[in-house]
């Protein structure tokens, strides 16, 4: 198959190397023409996937309607708030179409896989999400992850396109799940970074990652998935892996709040997105509209958005009212 990736980033280009893997003929969108060019010209993307050799036969294309022209798929793997503006780019199209980008739509409350829904009605949308950071994927580091369509015989077929050895795709027809399940766990892991940042133990983070969790299901349940969704690789696997490993954005983000840096100096001292910051507003939004307690991004929102002190963050939801667990 013909696939274009858009989306030029670490995560893009891991992805693009599977699929080249498996023998499809790869091509390559990106928002910046020059970064393309030095990606086509050098065959690496140090910006963001320093240490990994591009494939000679990849094709890069700086305009996307042009991009997607003749592809069987399209992967689309851009940040979330520019997630729409690129898909509208695109022009009409009539092949499957898979989100790889984790986050919720703050002005309609949409996961990636809605907003393609809205914008390409009646083409089949899936979702690729599980504990894959980019720099092991491109080195072929036995990961798994999950496809998931509403149609079984579309998340089967993107399962097929992505599974080899080293990267084992599971499926799922619970697109709504794996989708909440791999933004929202983006939330928790700043939260787990504020532990570390501040200097907490193991037990801390280990009761953050924990309740994290048991609100990421509430929330997810209330919104149509199913609950053993976030048991699984984009529910609990990848909130493990964003928690606890160095390379997380999003938890090296929260450590810096910890630490006592603003928002803005976390934000600047990363070189790529956070999708977490974003996709907090957006849930907490999406759990006020649903009546849904979430006390744990209640205090990641305050602290990002309202200059709440992070150790008074931390002393709130430690004071909250005693409870069952659920």
């Amino acid at each position: 198959m013909k696939v274009t990736v858009l989306g030029a980033g670490a995560w893009g280009t891991a992805l693009a190397l599977v699929l080249h893997q498996n023998g499809h003929r790869i091509t390559v969108w990106g928002h910046d023409p020059v970064h393309l060019e030095t990606m086509r010209r050098t065959r690496a993307n140090e910006s963001y996937l320093p240490g990994t050799s591009i494939p000679e036969d990849w094709d890069f294309e700086p305009a996307a309607d042009r991009a997607v022209a003749g592809s069987d798929l399209v992967l689309i793997v851009v940040p979330s708030q520019a997630f729409r503006t690129v898909a509208q780019s695109l022009g009409p199209l009539k092949v499957p179409i898979v989100t790889a980008t984790k986050g919720i739509e703050f002005a309609t409350g949409l996961t990636m896989g809605g907003v393609l829904e809205s914008c390409f009605p009646g083409l089949p949308v899936a979702a690729l999400s599980g504990p894959s950071l980019a720099p092991e994927v491109a080195r072929g580091v036995p990961t798994a992850v999950v496809a998931a369509a509403p149609d079984p015989d579309t998340a089967a077929s993107i399962q097929a396109a992505f599974h080899r050895p080293q990267f084992r795709v599971y499926r799922s027809t619970d697109r709504i799940g794996v989708e909440l399940g791999g933004a929202l766990k983006n939330i928790i892991a700043i939260g787990a970074g504020v532990c570390d940042g501040l200097g907490f133990g193991d037990n801390s983070k280990a009761a953050l990652v924990t309740r994290g969790q048991a609100e990421v299901r509430r929330l997810g349940v209330a919104c149509g998935a199913r609950p053993e969704t976030f048991s699984g690789l984009s529910g609990l696997g990848d909130l493990t892996v964003t928690c606890f490993s160095k390379m997380s954005r999003n938890r090296r983000l929260g450590e810096r709040l910890g630490q006592g840096e603003s928002l803005a100096q976390a934000v600047a001292a990363s070189s790529s997105v956070a999708e977490g910051v974003p996709t907090t507003r957006s849930a907490l939004r999406l759990a006020q509209d649903r009546g849904i307690e979430v006390p744990i991004i209640h205090e990641i929102h305050a602290m990002l958005f309202e200059e709440k002190d992070v150790r008074q963050g931390v002393r709130d939801l430690l004071a909250r009212d005693l409870k069952a667990e659920d």
